[in-house]
């Protein structure tokens, strides 16, 4: 796969990364933590927000990989 066609479809897989897991996060938090103190509200959000970097981390690995002959 060339390199070009890589980093296409690696913008496309961070970009749906992204929607699809503010999404669910934000469904989750209101969901189960509707209730839930500010603080929590801040932790969770926090942990959430940190999450996400690593599978965008893993398709930057992948993009960047030299192309296979």
């Amino acid at each position: 796969m060339s390199v070009r066609i890589k980093k296409l479809v690696g913008a496309i897989i961070l970009l749906t990364l992204v929607v699809v897991y503010a999404i669910f996060a934000t469904a989750f938090a209101s969901l189960y933590l509707a209730e839930s103190s500010g603080w929590v509200h801040l932790a969770y959000f926090l942990f959430s927000g940190i999450l996400w970097v690593v599978p965008a981390m893993l398709v930057i690995k992948w993009m960047e990989s030299a192309p296979r002959r």
